[in-house]
């Protein structure tokens, strides 16, 4: 096993590296963000990014949920209907 795989580079996290670039005050709110939260700057990206992707996948399944339910009728059977606001009738908002 070499180094890594052993844990003497205990910060290592076999994640992948790569280089961005954004505004420098950007930076210094991030910088302060991590330090105030006592993270490391890598994770506190890795974990705005993790969160930024999963909220647009959040809207994908959305879209694609109103596509399959906007071809489907959404009107209630008359008798339901009814039953519905016979029960919303008798009871005390």
């Amino acid at each position: 096993m070499g180094v890594v795989e052993d844990g003497v580079i205990p910060w290592y996290d076999h994640g992948m590296k790569t280089a961005i670039s954004i505004p420098d005050e950007v930076f210094a709110a991030a910088d302060a963000l991590a330090a105030r939260l006592g993270v490391s700057r890598s994770h506190l990206y890795a974990s705005a990014v993790a969160e930024y992707v999963a909220k647009h996948q959040d809207a994908k399944v959305t879209a694609r949920l109103d596509a399959v339910y906007g071809a489907e009728g959404s009107r209630v059977a008359a008798d339901v209907s009814a039953a519905q606001r016979r029960a919303v009738g008798r009871t005390a908002w």
